[in-house]
């Protein structure tokens, strides 16, 4: 078998069988095939696509290159919760905790920012203390004990895909749907979740703008969790506009603290956040329903049992739990700049992307991987789509420590689009995929 034969059968139209594929992930990460013969087989599979049964192998073999986590010991269905990445996204922040709270272990390994989009680590490292890079064992032994852990890639955890994605990334073959699929379900599988469920983004602020390829996407992964055996459903999910109103680690961070104690509840952010841990909880087996999860999920939220639980979260994990009951421990910017309007009218759009470029600029997100950020800057907004907005009201609030300011006035400015006529948030969740009322590949518990 040689690698040219795969390059060549891909490029003319053939499909790979799963021996060839082994092949390939194999001896890439041994190092005896070399980048430019796996740079061309990428840009081939970018052109060309692959079938189901392709993206499934190359997921199991990515799989394959290094440890996987066996959560086994710990009792009950675990889950496992993954976004394609947005701005203002802190959902994990909320559900974790909710979830958790219902009964249903939460293990989930996440990722830092880079570009626009947010990281779950990079929020949770903003808590003073906390630590993200537990040993399995530690991971094991807080779930039994808490109920959930989130944690940093540990281990030597498919190192195949570590060493796809870099290439990925100097090739422009990033956004190739069979690449994505097989990346972030070989990172879910490896992990040891029993069930997974997925949030897909769609919109100006999302990696996958049109909400076609967000479908194709979702579909992909939720196929290829099924055919490993993992409960898995995916939401295709809206991110025109940033999600909720803080852009930036420790401002996200205060906002979900601020829900989960019933200060404030941005409808949008919440309600995403109703969806995922409903479907979580639901997954998890501990009701039949969706309509009987989101009720349970309402109860912990409402008892105070999800407040409890973060607490419980952020001191095993060696944070400040002070810093639930007093979000104001959070770092916080040196500097605040409004954004007004300068005329009146009603907010008819939010670009996402431009927000997150705000941020990105004052030093919230990191351009390179390895780069530096800092936890306290960011953007608040004041007023979303929908909102009448008078001359001179604030916008947003822009926090920072004397980096990036100009630019990040400007693209905020850029963002909003105010219009005479008013207008309706658009639809935050587009779809359900592989929901159980459809052809799913498991059953509920005594069913």
């Amino acid at each position: 078998m040689r690698m040219y034969d795969l390059i060549l059968k891909k490029r003319d139209g053939g499909t790979l069988s799963s021996a060839e594929i082994a092949y390939f992930i194999r001896g890439y990460v041994a190092g005896e095939i070399p980048d430019y013969q796996v740079a061309a087989l990428l840009m081939v599979v970018y052109f060309r696509g692959m079938t189901f049964r392709e993206m499934a192998d190359l997921t199991a073999a990515i799989v394959d290159s290094g440890e996987t986590c066996d959560l086994g010991v710990i009792p009950g269905i675990k889950v496992d919760k993954h976004s394609t990445g947005g701005v203002g996204d802190k959902t994990t922040l909320v559900v974790a905790p909710l979830v958790a709270a219902c009964g249903v272990p939460v293990v989930k390994m996440s990722g830092r920012g880079l570009g626009h989009t947010g990281g779950t680590i990079d929020k949770l490292e903003s808590i003073p203390g906390f630590r993200t890079d537990l040993s399995l064992a530690d991971i094991v032994s807080q779930v039994r004990e808490v109920g959930l852990a989130v944690v940093a890639q540990t281990g030597n955890l498919t190192p195949a895909d570590r060493r796809l994605y870099a290439l990925r990334d100097v090739t422009a073959t990033v956004d190739s749907i069979p690449l994505i699929a097989s990346s972030v379900m070989s990172k879910k599988i490896a992990a040891g979740a029993d069930a997974i469920v997925l949030d897909v983004k769609t919109g100006r602020g999302a990696f996958m703008q049109e909400e076609a390829a967000a479908r194709e996407l979702a579909q992909a992964m939720v196929q290829i969790g099924r055919q490993q055996g993992r409960r898995t459903l995916a939401l295709v999910t809206g991110m025109d506009e940033p999600l909720g109103y803080a852009v930036g680690n420790a401002l996200e961070v205060r906002e979900a603290l601020r829900l989960l104690r019933g200060e404030e509840r941005p409808a949008d952010l919440y309600a995403l956040c109703r969806h995922l841990a409903g479907y979580m909880v639901l997954l998890g087996g501990k009701v039949d329903s969706l309509d009987e999860a989101q009720l349970l999920v309402d109860r912990q939220l409402a008892s105070g049992a999800a407040l409890d639980t973060m607490r419980a979260w952020v001191r095993a994990q060696g944070g400040d739990p002070a810093v639930v009951d007093e979000p104001d421990l959070l770092p916080v910017a040196s500097f605040r700049v409004e954004v007004t309007a300068a005329s009146a009218g009603f907010v008819q759009a939010i670009d996402a992307r431009a927000v997150g470029r705000a941020a990105l600029a004052l030093g919230a997100g990191r351009a390179v991987k390895g780069e530096a950020i800092d936890p306290a800057v960011g953007v608040v907004l004041r007023r979303k789509v929908g909102d009448r907005v008078k001359a001179g009201e604030a916008l947003a609030t822009v926090y920072h420590n004397g980096k990036g300011v100009e630019e990040a006035l400007s693209r905020i400015r850029q963002a909003y689009l105010l219009r005479a006529e008013k207008v309706e948030p658009p639809a935050l969740v587009r779809a359900v995929i592989g929901a159980p009322a459809e052809e799913a590949g498991w059953t509920l518990p005594g069913k």
